[in-house]
């Protein structure tokens, strides 16, 4: 079992969101000068050239590569499961987490296929799991409280989910990952992204509420409602992200806000699941705009908050496959295609190199 040390009041985090950098023009300038001469038509490559560019652009880098890919997978509970919101009970957040750990779960499968490591975080599982292996261990405590009734968390737990986002980023950075992938676990979770859904965009909360786990029609119905009531118990301040975060959400949302935000202030681009990775993702956008150039979104969820989230971070996902999974799974299909576009830039013969004539003018 792993254990990380992390700032506990804020500080650390505070520290990363003045550091995110703005990205030169001119690194982006001199990366379509190279794709241009590649052997193929202007522009041929579509978007691979447009991820290429941004790659360069962020790591500052020749030649940018993705060879070393981590994805972490964020673990925690949701006292508002006690409304109801779910087709599962709360139990299943800690036995999915052993699946990850015993590498059975999809995510693991498909980080396989890619050459993607798989990081496993508990940090904030209603439940312990004693000395079991390669588990990062970080629980800022037994699950949010019920966010019908009171804020799901409070300032200083806040602060520890934040500061272990940033501790990760860290880590990725230590350890030489130069793609980061966002990934989460969480019975209870798509509803805690469903109100910061429809508090930051303004949208109904009928509008980006789907069905989470399978929930029928009564069930959504229910969840709707439950939703609602938070809201109005809580009343989080739009203009203030961190007060949203705070009373809607959820801990692995917190410290994926804070993994999003310690990857951007260290040139790490980073690759967004679903529904709740962009949640947290969202989050970071609204408290530093910066962070944006950083991002790529994996896929399109089918969950309907999804498209509300992607216009409010202003990116188009790379994939559609109608899934709504989590995990981290979206984001393991769209690093290899990521990876792709660094290989292109990379290894690609120029015209002059290959001795093809160019286009005429």
């Amino acid at each position: 079992m792993t254990h990380i040390e992390y700032d506990k009041d804020g500080k650390s985090f505070r520290e990363s969101r003045a550091s995110v950098p703005l990205l030169a023009p001119e690194w982006r300038a001199r990366a379509v000068a190279r794709l241009n001469s590649l052997t193929k038509p202007l522009g041929s490559l579509g978007r691979l050239e447009e991820i290429a560019a941004r790659l360069v652009a962020i790591r500052e880098e020749e030649r940018p590569r993705c060879t070393k890919k981590v994805i972490f997978t964020l673990a925690a509970d949701h006292g508002v499961t006690d409304e109801g919101v779910s087709a599962y009970p709360r139990a299943v957040t800690g036995q999915m987490v052993l699946n990850f750990l015993a590498g059975g779960a999809a995510i693991n499968v498909l980080s396989r296929h890619g050459g993607i490591e798989v990081v496993v975080v508990d940090i904030g599982v209603d439940g312990d799991f004693g000395e079991v292996e390669n588990l990062v261990h970080t629980k800022v405590r037994r699950g949010t409280r019920n966010m019908t009734k009171e804020p799901a968390m409070n300032e200083g737990e806040l602060n520890s989910a934040l500061g272990i986002g940033i501790e990760l980023a860290a880590k990725a950075e230590k350890e030489g990952n130069t793609l980061i992938g966002t990934g989460e676990m969480g019975i209870g979770n798509t509803t805690a992204a469903s109100a910061i859904t429809s508090v930051l965009t303004g949208w109904p909360v009928a509008q980006v509420t789907g069905r989470g786990t399978g929930l029928d029609e009564p069930g959504l119905t229910r969840k709707i409602e439950v939703i609602e009531r938070a809201l109005e118990v809580n009343r989080p301040d739009p203009s203030d992200p961190l007060d949203l975060l705070r009373k809607v959400g959820g801990l692995e949302i917190a410290g994926l806000t804070g993994l999003i935000i310690g990857a951007a202030s260290r040139r790490i681009p980073v690759v967004i699941d679903g529904f709740i990775s962009t949640s947290a993702a969202a989050i970071a956008c609204a408290l530093e705009p910066k962070v944006r150039q950083f991002l790529f979104a994996g896929h399109r969820s089918s969950e309907p908050g999804h498209a509300a989230l992607l216009e409010f971070i202003g990116d188009t996902p790379l994939l559609d496959l109608q899934m709504r999974l989590g995990e981290g799974t979206g984001a393991a299909l769209a690093m290899s295609l990521i990876d792709a576009a660094a290989k292109i830039y990379d290894e690609m013969a120029t015209f002059s190199s290959a001795g093809v004539s160019e286009a005429s003018a």
